[in-house]
């Protein structure tokens, strides 16, 4: 054989090695978890983003934000298909958004929210700078999403048992302004603010105190307002009830919560409590905004439910938002805040129990 047959033959041989992969390649389902994790992290880290740097967004940001604290099931997730994948940067990267994710995850006030499947109670701590003034008056608030008027029974139930002093209600249609004027005495609850219209638009406030009528808020749902006197001081009621952020309505949603930021703003000098469906949390800028203009608190928060979910009823606890709010000057300290379940309707009820101290001398 001569050598140009022996170079034939020797090319003629092939490595059986020589189709397989490199050795650090990846098996095509390992490369296909890799991408599925990756995208996983990167979405919840844009939700986080916006929450670091203070904004909501666009579709479908705003409304996730609501649900920010089950962010971290998701990373949870990631972290450990990271681990089982063997992929030490997508380790880290799901290790650093759980950290932030879990940061802004944890529950608002001072003490951990205490939530049941129909109440959640906690005793306030007495916060805020008004605290240390004596106190001239007790205000027990309650704020209630009917749902089209659909849970006005049960309402009217909770309100002859738990007798709050200023009843705000959302979404109280023709049929449900009727029953409150039927069913709860007058002599119960003499002074009352409603706006009558129907579907989501109209709203009322029940009080036992002297109202004046107010101009409100202007906004697609009715939001009126009213002021009474108590303890001596001149305290300001506003109903609350922006748009939701639903896709399409965002622009709308974050116009009205800017309106109730700038009624906060232009009345802090003086006692307020804004009470109503936000739709919103303290997870949204615009709501922190609202918050931080009118320097108000979350009356929930305060007393230690400020995670606690008001919306959608129907779904377990803990699961859900809360959007439900009683804000409250620093005039105000909490000594307590419930949810309550009402029948028909995809809110909990709010019942909070204030104490109004005395002005600050000049």
């Amino acid at each position: 054989m001569d050598t140009a047959d022996t170079a034939s033959s020797r090319t003629a041989v092939r490595d059986p090695l020589h189709d397989r992969p490199p050795p650090t390649a990846r098996p095509a389902h390992e490369r296909l978890l890799i991408w599925a994790t990756g995208l996983s992290l990167a979405a919840v880290t844009t939700l986080v983003g916006c929450r670091v740097i203070g904004v909501d967004g666009v579709t479908p940001v705003p409304q996730l934000l609501a649900f920010l604290p089950w962010s971290l099931v998701p990373v949870g997730v990631a972290a450990v298909f990271t681990v089982l994948l063997r992929w030490r940067g997508g380790l880290v990267w799901a290790l650093v958004v759980l950290a932030v994710a879990g940061r802004y995850g944890l529950p608002y006030g001072p003490q951990a929210a205490t939530a049941t499947a129909t109440t959640a109670t906690a005793t306030a701590t007495g916060t805020g700078t008004g605290t240390e003034r004596p106190v001239v008056a007790h205000l027990e608030v309650l704020t209630s999403n009917v749902e089209f008027g659909q849970a006005t029974l049960g309402l009217i139930e909770t309100v002859r048992r738990e007798q709050p002093d200023v009843v705000f209600v959302q979404e109280c249609e023709y049929i449900c302004a009727q029953l409150l004027n039927a069913r709860i005495p007058r002599a119960d609850y003499p002074y009352r603010h409603v706006v009558k219209a129907g579907q989501a638009e109209g709203s009322a406030i029940l009080s036992v105190l002297p109202l004046t009528d107010t101009d409100g808020i202007e906004g697609t749902l009715s939001m009126p307002g009213s002021e009474a006197v108590v303890g001596g001081r001149t305290v300001r009621l506003q109903l609350v009830h922006p748009l939701p952020p639903v896709p399409g309505g965002v622009d709308a949603w974050r116009r009205e919560l800017d309106r109730i930021r700038t009624y906060a703003a232009a009345h802090r000098d003086a006692p307020l409590i804004l009470a109503g469906d936000f739709n919103a949390t303290r997870d949204h800028a615009a709501f922190r905004a609202v918050l931080d203009g009118g320097e108000l608190r979350d009356s929930a928060a305060l007393a230690g439910a400020g995670r606690t979910p008001s919306w959608p009823a129907a779904v377990p606890r803990p699961l859900g938002a809360q959007i439900d709010h009683v804000l409250v000057s620093e005039d105000f300290s909490v000594r307590r805040a419930r949810f309550l379940d009402l029948a028909d309707t995809d809110h909990r009820t709010l019942l909070v129990a204030l104490d109004l101290h005395a002005p600050a001398r000049r």
